[in-house]
């Protein structure tokens, strides 16, 4: 599988997370006469945590052992226990906002597995119904697993409704469902058409620029490149493990923080590197550089972080994929903005040939002609 590659040097970067040091327990006669420690600023399931910071949590202080981020103090072993604090009382539980007074549906837990129709309570103190089993995801995050959840008085729920796999085109989408399937028989299930859909929010201007003909045709090139770089929707991640390591730019001024061998290839156009992560991650307003696993956990954020490289990023080429297609560039530039690098100008002629082979496709299945310039 050929995969998306821009150059840079490479710098390896030994990654070391600080350990904290566990203080032993004090014995009964101890503790009654040293009084606890103060409680450190309490923990947060939203900010981020790296080797070695302090978070205090029901009575008890915390040191994070390595990078986290909304994993719970005395669940998640990534926090080591250092004693009791204050007088050692839990956290008290937020008490309801007058808003929702008959609101009392658990605290939401990352990681933790949620079925269809669940109602948990976020981290800002909103409620959300899970409209998809999942693992735990991040109801502001994973908005194809969860929909804002408003308790009324009166307990009656108004969920926030979702496209569901019998809306046609939801969004004026110009592939519908059936197609999408038809395009991808044998994909992965991890590539979703609902996630699709639900990225095109980041850039309306995706196969939404022109006439009808210039809208599929842009649709079809972006989904005939994604499918060469991922085996038909195949792979959500690089396959070549041995690579991981080497996409950490250690000499960006922002480093590698979720780790050396973090920045691998992953989603449909496989992003790579650790500042295209943070690129991405910029644009779409997700912290992708801190959190890369995003990418291969939540199908939305793939989809998104392709639609991002075809929308603004040159690549090896001279323009986007997505100005490519719009001006009349043809699907031949889009292949040199992604992978011309090694590709084009007779690089590897059977690569461009199974591109173009997978345009034409699609094409037919949309129903319009290819144009011209397919090769470069």
């Amino acid at each position: 599988m050929t995969r998306l590659r821009i150059m840079a040097s490479i710098a390896a970067a030994a990654v070391t997370g600080a350990l904290a040091v566990v203080l032993p327990a004090a014995s009964a006669s101890t503790t009654s006469a040293v009084a606890a420690p103060a409680c450190v600023t309490p923990w947060s399931a939203s900010k981020v945590y790296t080797g070695g910071n302090t978070a205090s949590h029901n009575g008890h202080n915390w040191s994070a052992k390595w990078w986290t981020q909304n994993e719970t103090p005395g669940v998640a072993a990534v926090w080591a226990d250092q004693g009791v604090c204050g007088n050692g009382t839990p956290t008290p539980t937020p008490t309801p906002t007058p808003s929702t007074p008959t609101c009392d549906h658990p605290d939401w837990v990352a990681g933790r597995t949620y079925v269809t129709g669940d109602i948990v309570r976020y981290t800002n103190g909103r409620y959300y119904q899970a409209t998809h089993d999942n693992p735990g995801y991040d109801p502001v995050i994973s908005t194809w697993y969860w929909s804002p959840y408003i308790c009324r008085p009166s307990g009656t729920p108004t969920p926030t409704p979702t496209p569901t796999s019998t809306t046609p085109n939801p969004g004026g989408f110009v592939v519908s469902e059936a197609q999408f399937n038809q395009m991808f028989p044998s994909r992965n299930p991890f590539y979703t058409y609902n996630g699709l859909v639900n990225a095109l929010s980041a850039y309306p201007a995706f196969a939404g620029t022109g006439s009808d003909t210039v809208r599929k045709q842009e649709a079809a090139a972006f989904l005939a490149n994604v499918s060469h770089e991922t085996g038909g929707l195949v792979y959500v991640v690089e396959q070549n493990t041995s690579n991981y390591p080497h996409y950490c730019d250690s000499s960006q001024p922002y480093g590698c923080p979720a780790g050396q061998a973090a920045y691998y290839g992953r989603g449909p156009i496989q992003l790579s590197w650790n500042f295209n992560y943070k690129a991405a991650g910029d644009a779409l307003g997700i912290d992708l550089l801190r959190n890369p696993n995003l990418v291969q956990t939540d199908p939305a954020v793939a989809w998104k972080t392709g639609i991002w490289y075809w929308m603004t990023q040159n690549g090896p080429g001279t323009m986007t994929p997505h100005n490519a297609m719009v001006n009349g560039a043809g699907f031949g530039e889009t292949i040199r903005s992604i992978n011309g690098a090694l590709e084009c100008n007779g690089g590897n002629p059977s690569q461009v040939q199974s591109r173009i082979n997978s345009y034409q496709r699609f094409t037919q299945i949309l129903g319009v002609t290819p144009g011209g310039n397919l090769s470069c």
